[in-house]
């Protein structure tokens, strides 16, 4: 043995030894050892392709909800427009029935029975039978009781043959249209 070598230099490795051992057994049996690794670092971190594969199925779940509400929403839009619409066109037609009643209640006596009042009458029901299948229905106001929901009071009066708040005579027929009110009957409500 050489003097200049001592025990402990020759027992303890150097820092540049340890690494080159260290690299030869990554190489050697490198596969076991990483695995240990991996599994390890799995539970700590996730793999960055996990973690995006997440974040755009999240993306897509969410998309598909937005994109759900917002059929429903349209859905939900278009039937109310159809509904205003065709309250629009019937409080558009509800004068043209007035007109009607008031013509064919004003025919005289001696003309009643003619083809012309016939004619005038039979295209007045056809008139309210088309309303009526379309869901428009007149409100029934006289001798029932004063509703603020379907009658507007325009006139009071004082009849002991009639109950309070009932409805003595109708002014302007109103209408429904499925179950809501399109106008309301003007009416004269006694005592």
């Amino acid at each position: 043995m050489k003097q200049d070598e001592s025990p402990k230099d020759s027992e303890t490795p150097s820092a540049e030894e340890k690494e080159k051992e260290t690299e030869a057994e990554d190489k050697a049996g490198g596969d076991a050892g990483s695995e240990e690794k991996k599994e390890g670092s799995s539970g700590k971190k996730k793999d960055p392709k996990d973690t995006q594969i997440e974040e755009l199925t999240d993306r897509l779940k969410r998309s598909m909800a937005e994109f759900d509400n917002y059929r429903k929403r349209t859905e939900k839009e278009k039937s109310a427009m159809y509904e205003i619409g065709a309250r629009d066109v019937i409080e558009k037609i509800l004068p043209v029935v007035d007109n009607f009643e008031r013509g064919l209640a004003s025919v005289p006596e001696e003309a009643k029975g003619t083809p012309f009042e016939e004619g005038m009458e039979k295209i007045y029901k056809q008139f309210m039978k088309t309303l009526d299948e379309m869901g428009v229905k007149p409100i029934e106001a006289v001798g029932k009781p004063f509703d603020p929901d379907f009658h507007n009071a325009v006139m009071h009066i004082e009849d002991e043959s009639l109950g309070e708040n009932v409805v003595a005579a109708e002014l302007q027929k109103g209408y429904t249209y499925r179950e809501s009110v399109v106008r309301h009957s003007m009416v004269q409500v006694a005592n």
